[in-house]
């Protein structure tokens, strides 16, 4: 890089330091929401609420689909 683009693009520093920030907090939430054992705790919290009374058969089953389809999609996007 060159002085003279040095000194041009010196006022976007911090704009790319917010966007690499940005990149950084998204791509950490992605590790953790596509995480399978966090995934398995959460389907494990979905079975004791069943087994607890606290949530219909319809709902743990709803709950269910969406977290297997997001292990799913989680490995989709490993592979």
């Amino acid at each position: 890089m060159g002085l003279v683009t040095g000194l041009l693009g010196l006022p976007l520093a911090p704009v790319r330091g917010v966007v690499w920030l940005a990149q950084q907090i998204q791509e950490q939430a992605e590790e953790q929401f596509y995480d399978p054992a966090r995934i398995r705790a959460e389907l494990d919290a979905v079975d004791a609420a069943r087994r607890a009374g606290e949530l219909s058969e319809e709902e743990c089953a709803e709950r269910e689909d969406a977290l297997i389809a997001r292990m799913l999609a989680g490995r989709g996007r490993a592979g």
